[in-house]
């Protein structure tokens, strides 16, 4: 072993695999940053004095005498309000032509916050998007995943929220994104003026698979920073932590670990957990909330990736395309907003829960006539205006691309709701109806 200036370099790797290598080595952490053949490395096991560490380019053309240098501390992010408008890479480094941040570091992936600094969630997170705001709404403090097809337009939809959300801070982490994804986040946001309230850092599919593990936590370091320190709303947008448990997979298979359900790591549920559980509501007013999406294999909700989320997360958003107005809508039947009766009818109007079932239930009994026309029974008066109200409903209120205030959501409901139906066909309290039913 060599010694530079508070770094330990070693010259001896006992063992080389795919994506690691081991060494004989004393006084090392676990999560400590180190560079193999000035590769960039962490270390993720330590029995007795052998350190194996994670090389997250690959170690093809690594010789057993190549230089390991121990950084001696874990990844590390520096924080200040120059982090705004800006794109980094998943070390923190910068990747649009600016200059370094300057700040204070701070180690990323570190423990959740304490529950007893926490508060219940109870704030509006408000998006814009109809089909979330209206029928699955968001609280602050909250993590909720999109559950999509790997075709359907998620980073459209995610770029919409950041641009829409009413938060002091929007967080982008993109993992494995093509660059023509990560161009039209860039063009999108450099384009509505956004950029001063908005920080990414992308993981592109020209990059180490590996490196994705970095984005989430330098994602929540970031958040936790403008959250804790300024008292600000931050909205974390990840996206695809399907891609991010893939590369778990690839580092646990590549160590020879044992997989478990669909070839993924043992760990999965607390890899996933030690991200999501970052969302809180703090004393303080500050708040994370985390939208991340899961793309399913297939539809496969069952996979190992959306099963374990579910577990975790209060809730999901659910995308899938209408073929009836050709455009993908927020499932009203497979999306949940656990945390949505903390604010609907509070920080919304109070005829905001009793029009979100009715127009649920009038869409089910749509379903319903729907199934019955396939199967070639004849359909009732009711059953036709169902259908008509569906259509509308899903174009007007659950499109992706409705851009519109809540209360004008409400208001629309109330409009569909007059035109295809009875009051007695909507069953909704007497008092509601009399104070908001058009004819």
């Amino acid at each position: 072993m060599k010694s530079r200036v508070f770094q330990k370099i070693y010259t001896h790797i006992e063992n080389i695999t795919k994506a690691t290598c081991t060494i004989a080595a004393d006084g090392i952490t676990n999560e400590e940053m180190a560079f193999v053949a000035g590769r960039p490395a962490q270390v993720v096991k330590i029995i007795g004095n052998r350190v194996t560490l994670q090389i997250f380019p690959g170690t093809r053309g690594i010789p057993t005498d190549a230089e390991v240098v121990f950084l001696g501390t874990p990844p590390v992010l520096k924080v200040s309000d120059d982090l705004k408008g800006r794109f980094f890479n998943a070390y923190g480094s910068p990747i649009d032509n600016g200059p370094a941040v300057d700040g204070e570091e701070r180690e990323i992936g570190g423990p959740s916050v304490n529950p007893v600094r926490r508060m219940q969630p109870s704030e509006l997170i408000a998006t814009g998007i109809a089909g979330i705001d209206l029928n699955n709404t968001i609280v602050s403090g909250q993590k909720i995943p999109f559950f999509a097809d790997p075709d359907q337009p998620f980073n459209q939809v995610m770029a919409e929220v950041a641009l829409r959300a009413k938060a002091d801070i929007i967080i982008l982490g993109g993992m494995g994104m093509s660059n023509d994804d990560y161009l039209y986040y860039k063009n999108t946001f450099e384009n509505a003026g956004a950029l001063g309230r908005i920080i990414s850092f992308m993981n592109t599919t020209e990059n180490p698979p590996v490196e994705r593990l970095l984005v989430p936590d330098m994602c929540l370091t970031a958040a936790e920073y403008f959250a804790l320190d300024s008292s600000a709303r931050v909205l974390v947008l990840l996206s695809d932590m399907t891609l991010y448990a893939d590369a778990l997979s690839i580092v646990s298979n590549r160590m020879d670990q044992i997989p478990s359900k669909d070839s993924m790591p043992g760990s999965l549920y607390s890899d996933l957990a030690k991200i999501y559980e970052k969302a809180a509501q703090f004393p303080g007013g500050g708040s994370i909330t985390i939208i991340a999406v899961t793309t399913l294999s297939g539809g496969d909700i069952t996979h190992a990736i959306p099963d374990n989320t579910g577990y975790i997360t209060e809730g999901q958003l659910y995308l899938r395309r209408d073929t009836d107005i050709s455009k993908v809508i927020v499932d009203p039947f497979r999306s949940l907003s656990r945390l949505k009766q903390l604010v609907i009818g509070r920080k919304t109007r109070e005829d905001h829960p009793h029009l979100m079932n009715a127009c649920v239930r009038l869409y089910a009994d749509a379903a319903g006539a729907k199934t019955k026309l396939e199967n070639g029974f004849d359909l009732t008066d009711y059953d036709r205006r169902t259908l008509d109200f569906a259509r509308e409903y899903s174009r007007e209120l659950l499109a992706i691309d409705i851009n519109i205030e809540i209360d004008s959501m409400l208001d629309t409901a109330w409009h569909l709701l007059g035109k295809h139906f009875t009051r007695e066909e909507v069953a909704i309290k007497q008092e509601v109806m009399d104070t908001y039913w058009v004819q």
